[in-house]
């Protein structure tokens, strides 16, 4: 089933809106799960958590993936680009062209693939738990690639100071198990949103 077959242009346009504001504020929400406590009874208003290091922006985009389609993915990420290089403040360490420079931008990049490529696996068959995991594993995947040859040329040709294994670790290994508990939660939350939606 192709994503153009389920979705009418306006909902199209309305998931890569909604997109993108889950993308802008997902930078601001760090990831977070609760921590059995260890004295019972439980103070019900101080859950201990543990963060995971991670941001809900990843999920953001794979679950509009996931939800819309390649288009309305990738026209969300489009937009969040062009607002972020244009000058607004929505990247994580700010905006504007100066961006560019910062060896997370081509993570930023690659949301662009990253959304498109979800979408796209996401709606090749009928809705499956499993072919929106793969989607989301895709997604990320494409995310992490276009980062890595993005900071590769920043070190080749000098352009950002950043130590270039050190911005490996930090950027691509060190998130990678907050982000595939967050794989796992947005294709489970898009398979139910696709039942109760009946699509």
């Amino acid at each position: 089933m192709k994503d153009n077959k389920t979705l009418s242009p306006l909902d199209k346009a309305l998931w890569a809106v909604i997109g993108l504001l889950l993308t802008i504020s997902g930078v601001f929400i760090e990831v977070a799960i609760p921590v059995p406590p260890l004295a019972w009874p439980i103070d019900w208003s101080h859950v201990p958590t543990y963060s995971l290091g991670v941001t809900l922006q990843i999920g953001a985009i794979l679950l509009v993936g996931c939800m819309a389609g390649r288009n309305a993915a990738a026209l969300s990420q489009i937009a969040y680009l062009i607002l972020g290089l244009s000058g607004f403040q929505i990247f994580a360490q700010g905006g504007g062209l100066g961006y560019l420079k910062e060896p997370t931008f081509g993570y930023l990049l690659g949301f662009l693939p990253g959304a498109w490529i979800c979408g796209h696996i996401a709606f090749r068959q009928y809705r499956r738990l499993d072919n929106l995991i793969m989607s989301c594993l895709w997604g990320l995947g494409a995310i992490h690639v276009v980062g890595l040859v993005y900071l590769t040329v920043l070190s080749i040709f000098r352009i950002s100071s950043a130590n270039w294994w050190e911005a490996v670790l930090r950027y691509s290994i060190i998130p990678l198990p907050g982000q595939f508990i967050i794989v796992c939660t947005v294709a489970a939350v898009a398979y139910l949103m696709r039942i109760l939606l009946f699509y």
